[in-house]
């Protein structure tokens, strides 16, 4: 009936706005409209509606498929709204003229709150107001356009924002890197950089020695191999564009966070790494159907544009589990109303991409020729097999993180990377045959010093059975929280209790220390050095106002390459380590975690309209609603009222620099202390 209900209101809403063109329909809601200057670039608009008796109008709050109110900005008004207050009395019941639903609505008046902020110089406010009023069985549909004049001036102060987290509003203060104050260049170069950001990361990299093998057999010809190159990359370019286009118009910019920690297509991803693993391996070929080639001949068949599209779709699907976080912090635009900002950005991003592996496409024929004297081809195979294979576990263990299933714990997933690695450096000294290996009568010095390299990974995984960072592969890693003994986690545990003891910073005073509760039961700390991580922003923002220290929210994820990468390089720096445990109170804030709040928690976001049900949801509608960013790692500080200490957040930093994040640390607590001076 939910399913009815979700298809009978809209179409409900179109006949009856089709029928009230003649505008003879009643319109329940007389409006006034006013703007109010907030600071520089920002307004408030109030739209202020007094409901005819018997009526009621539904609050904004109720979802996208349920009986709503919507405000939007014309395209023409350069500026964006960043979240809505409502004012007056919510009233809530079950309606049985639609199946029971829960509604929210208010009677006699309500005054609606926007919270605008410009992009740009403009005269006026222009927009629609779209509602529904119910009176009895009378549902009508009303569409109402205004205009509101503002004036424009660069001299005003900046009035106070919510707090974040605030559930009287969707937005709080914004950084000055939101990605929606940049233009479409901006948004284009920085996704174009992006693009090749994203090779490195193990999705897009395990894939590339997939295409070389798949155009070593397709392409005979240079001419042949141009033709699949382009056909590839615009392939990619299509694909990336549309898609992620799409999946941001239907389910919002979190769907790609969430394909990251997603069971099911993680387990889809394990599965299909390990086929290409076996197939390296020699267990089978791996072919498309022949009736895909028997479409046309067999020098230019569409069998052959459709194989080279069909490994482009792969690349794209499987890339987005890691990927996910880079693009979604994009495609945030579009949840927001921006259209045309997701589009170029992806545009940008999938062009990056499509450049290299247009270049591994390009020249497959010299492959061939390399590949025919020895046996050197099918031992490149072979290898890549080996490593697939080490990758598919990735897949495994991000679904094994998020759902707490506690069956690739950290040392069992080294074990594993220790077995594979140290077979493949057997293979490659010769001491491991398959069938279909050729017969190796000495050790060249080429596989002399691929074995070399190998087993010196095998060695240096080894101390990480114990605890040892391992800082080079962390984020391939699951969490430490994860290991059963971890001797490095000891000593640096033991070094912050003493510090602490000894009286640092603020952090010598342990007489208003709040314990965490919230998910310390479920969460580890992945935080070096810092014994008190809190997982829930509420609890956090109490103990921050209990010790009287800023609160540092890291948004991060179970499944973030980036974040155990920038954990072990940068947080676990002496001097960070130092700040963050004794001057900062800190929050780990997972996007990606599953676990259900209770009923009265669940709310529907006022930013994406979408329902929020877990923990997950929570923290990324927080760190989208209240700094408009949706990628992690993403490090911001608060003050007590939970503004943003900072002009800026602190993001992934591939420099991973320490002293530019220490510096970023004391800038977020020399304002602190301005803001809160006892």
């Amino acid at each position: 009936m939910k399913q009815l209900l979700s298809f009978l209101i809209p179409v409900f809403a179109l006949f009856a706005l089709h029928a009230n063109g003649q505008d003879n329909s009643p319109k329940p809601v007389k409006w006034q409209f006013s703007a109010e200057k907030k600071g520089d670039q920002e307004y408030v608009l109030h739209l202020k509606g007094m409901v005819d008796k018997g009526w009621l109008i539904f609050s904004t709050t109720m979802g996208n498929d349920d009986p709503n109110t919507r405000v939007a900005l014309d395209t023409s008004v350069n500026a964006t709204i960043a979240g809505i207050t409502e004012n007056g009395k919510l009233e809530s019941r079950k309606e049985p003229l639609f199946d029971n639903l829960d509604i929210k609505y208010f009677e006699n008046e309500v005054e609606l709150l926007a919270d605008v902020k410009l992009k740009g110089a403009t005269s006026k406010l222009s927009g629609t107001i779209t509602y529904m009023a119910l009176k009895g069985e009378e549902a009508v549909p009303v569409e109402e356009t205004f205009s509101v004049p503002v004036e424009q001036s660069a001299s005003a102060g900046t009035a106070p924002t919510a707090a974040a987290g605030s559930k009287d509003t969707a937005s709080g203060d914004v950084a000055d890197d939101d990605a929606s104050n940049k233009s479409l260049w901006w948004i284009f170069i920085a996704s174009f950089g992006g693009g090749f950001i994203a090779l490195i990361t193990p999705c897009v990299f395990s894939m590339i020695p997939i295409t070389v093998s798949f155009f070593t057999k397709r392409s005979g010809t240079r001419a042949q191999g141009i033709k699949n190159a382009f056909t590839y990359s615009l392939s990619i370019i299509v694909i990336y564009t549309l898609l992620g286009f799409l999946i941001t118009k239907i389910f919002g910019a979190s769907a790609l966070n969430s394909l990251a920690s997603n069971g099911i297509a993680n387990m889809i991803f394990f599965v299909i790494f390990l086929l290409f693993a076996f197939s390296f391996l020699g267990a089978f070929e791996i072919s498309l159907p022949s009736s895909w080639a028997n479409v046309s001949d067999s020098k230019a068949g569409m069998g052959s544009m459709l194989g080279i599209f069909f490994m482009a779709l792969t690349l794209a699907i499987v890339s987005f589990s890691c990927t996910g976080p880079i693009l979604g912090n994009l495609l945030v635009l579009a949840a927001k109303g921006g259209n045309s900002g997701p589009l170029v950005g992806m545009f940008g991003f999938s062009l990056a991409l499509a450049i290299p592996f247009s270049l591994f496409a390009l020249f497959p024929s010299l492959l061939n020729k390399i590949g025919k004297s020895g046996g050197w081809l099918n031992a490149v195979k072979v290898t890549l097999g080996f490593i697939e294979l080490a990758l598919a576990l990735k897949f495994f263990s991000n679904v094994d993180m998020a759902y707490h299933w506690n069956l690739l714990d950290r040392e069992i997933f080294l074990a594993l990377w220790i077995a594979i690695f140290g077979l493949l450096t057997l293979y490659l000294i010769g001491k491991l045959k398959f069938s279909h290996d050729s017969d190796v009568p000495f050790l060249s010095v080429t596989r002399l010093c691929f074995a070399i390299v190998t087993f010196t990974f095998v060695v240096y995984m080894i101390p990480g059975m114990w605890g040892a960072p391992l800082r080079g592969i962390s984020g391939f890693l699951p969490h430490e929280g994860s290991q059963d003994f971890n001797l490095n986690k000891s000593l640096v545990d033991i070094q912050a209790t003493l510090e602490s003891g000894a009286g640092s910073g603020t952090g010598g005073s342990q007489a208003n220390t709040v314990k965490p509760k919230k998910l310390v039961g479920i969460l580890h700390s992945e935080i070096p050095g810092v014994e008190n991580v809190f997982f829930d922003y509420e609890e956090a923002l109490a103990a921050a106002k209990a010790a009287n220290k800023p609160l540092m929210l890291d948004f991060t994820g179970h499944t973030c390459v980036n974040c155990r990468k920038f954990e072990k390089s940068v947080l676990s720096s002496p001097a960070v380590m130092k700040i963050l445990r004794n001057d900062f109170i800190v929050a780990s804030l997972y996007t990606d975690e599953k676990t259900s709040l209770e009923d009265a928690e669940k709310y529907v976001s006022k930013t994406t309209g979408e329902k929020v049900n877990n923990v997950g949801q929570k923290n990324q509608d927080l760190e989208v609603s209240n700094f408009n960013r949706n990628s992690q790692p993403y490090y911001i500080p608060v003050d007590l009222e939970g503004k943003p200490l900072v002009n800026k957040g602190y993001g992934y930093d591939p420099k991973e620099d320490v002293d530019a994040f220490v510096k970023y640390l004391e800038g977020a607590k020399a304002e602190f202390a301005k803001r809160h001076a006892k």
